[in-house]
């Protein structure tokens, strides 16, 4: 494997601190460089970040900049998003872009694309973002505990045009693994990482439990919702709200209401229109029966706007169905959960196609599972043999959803689906960029614990 060079942090004197947390740890601020000639464009800093989750008592979280979930990052389509990240955790870690269509050096991948950033070193990300929509930034080492602690942010690429959206707000949804007092518990536990996955007790909107979000009273906005969850999947349903959907995972779809409810995986986003009621009225943003937030409508007084018209679409490259070769993937349950139990590995519980990857293996990327030859068009088959839902995601490109055995398609691009159980679904991509890919599931201790492969594209 061939690595960027890992940066030895220096420089960096004009870093503004804006604050002291529990025990001296600095809390740092992330922001828009003013210096034209600096490089780049914003300075990332991860650093510990006490939060209050639960009343009264202090989270110690880990934050890209002043906030866990992390600031929303903004650049528009077609531009370089240029990010010189610092390393101010006791621990070393990445970025990695999900969905962003990018360099393979750029995407944040230990040991694949890159090495792990060591505490005080930096690494600068550079890559020109080819596709406007709503897509998130994590770490790519140490999972689970990494965005288990709070190593997740938005990133939202505007349209190159206006979009006819006057209103705009961005929701991002994690739960936390913490107990009564705001202290975190075991992130992974194997008996439940070989069924749906270890989730927390609390669930946040932009880190706050139950908030109140305000609309303005008759007006249609926009409102991005990401799942930056482990585990989760949310059963998105707002009642009685007049709401389309706009975008999945960044790419737009024709307008089209969102109905009963939406599943909403981990890494999944969706984008609606929702059209607020009058004034003083609130809506409730549920996950199932359970209450997420309230959306609630304030007084304006601006004219009234109408449905904006479709999103332009994203330019993926359109796949050749009549002569994609067709590929197989079997997502399957080991079925011991006994296995390298004493030696310092994780549990062996998933696999793909009958091979498990192993996290501490820094060489498994070397053994793809699949060779994709540069241009051609393919067909994957996704079978889930399990009785549980795997949100499968693709590094490095898009690919379109076309058919299922379990619900009707209107073919659409994503990086991310949730494959139900039990399901066969078939995605079609052209192998448009060249590299070492990952593709997994995005239940974290099921990625952790096998249900992860590289594919490759020369």
């Amino acid at each position: 494997m061939s690595f960027t060079r890992r940066q030895i942090l220096g420089g960096l004197a004009g870093l503004v601190v804006v604050g002291v947390g529990a025990g001296g740890a600095s809390r740092y601020w992330l922001g828009k460089m003013a210096d034209a000639d600096a490089g780049h464009d914003y300075e990332l800093i991860a650093a510990p970040l006490d939060v209050e989750l639960v009343p009264g008592h202090k989270t110690e979280a880990w934050a890209f900049g002043p906030s866990a979930p992390g600031t929303e990052l903004r650049v528009r389509q077609g531009e370089w998003l240029r990010v010189r990240f610092i390393n101010h955790l006791p621990v070393a870690t990445t970025i990695h872009w999900h969905g962003i269509r990018l360099p393979l050096e750029m995407d944040g991948v230990p040991y694949v694309s890159q090495l792990p950033v060591l505490p005080g070193e930096y690494f600068d990300y550079k890559f020109r973002v080819p596709d406007a929509g709503s897509y998130w930034y994590h770490p790519h080492v140490s999972s689970s505990e990494e965005l288990g602690r709070g190593l997740v942010g938005p990133l939202i690429v505007e349209e190159r045009e206006p979009t006819g959206f006057k209103y705009e707000k961005t929701l991002s949804l994690k739960n936390w693994h913490i107990d009564e007092q705001g202290n975190f518990v075991e992130f992974s536990i194997p008996r439940e990482a070989a069924r749906g996955g270890t989730a927390g007790r609390l669930s946040t909107i932009n880190g706050v439990p139950t908030p109140v979000i305000e609309l303005p009273a008759g007006q249609i906005t926009r409102v991005r919702l990401l799942n930056l969850d482990n585990t989760l999947t949310y059963r998105i349903n707002i009642p009685g709200v007049e709401a389309q959907i706009y975008a999945l995972d960044g790419n737009p779809i024709e307008p089209r209401p969102l109905g009963k409810e939406y599943w909403l995986g981990p890494g999944m986003r969706i984008c609606l229109a929702i059209k607020a009621p009058p004034a003083g009225e609130e809506l409730s943003l549920r996950n199932g029966p359970v209450r997420l937030g309230t959306l609630r409508s304030v007084a304006n007084n601006d004219a009234p706007t109408e449905w904006p018209k479709a999103l332009p679409a994203n330019p993926v490259a359109e796949p050749d169905l009549a002569n994609a070769e067709k590929l197989n993937f079997n997502f399957e349950w080991v079925g011991s959960v006994s296995v390298n139990v004493d030696n310092g590995k994780p549990p062996s519980l998933w696999q793909i196609n009958g091979k498990a990857w192993d996290i501490t293996d820094k060489t498994c990327a070397d053994r793809p599972i699949a060779s994709l030859k540069l241009g051609q068009s393919y067909i994957f088959e996704l079978k889930n043999m399990t009785q549980y839902q795997h949100p499968i995601h693709l590094h490095g490109m898009s690919f379109k959803v076309i058919a299922s055995n379990r619900h009707k398609i209107t073919p659409y691009f994503t990086d991310t689906y949730l494959l139900g159980k039990n399901e066969r679904a078939q995605v079609a991509l052209v192998a448009d960029n060249p590299g070492v890919w990952m593709f997994h599931c995005h239940v974290i201790d099921h990625m952790e614990t096998g249900l992860m492969a590289a594919i490759e594209v020369k």
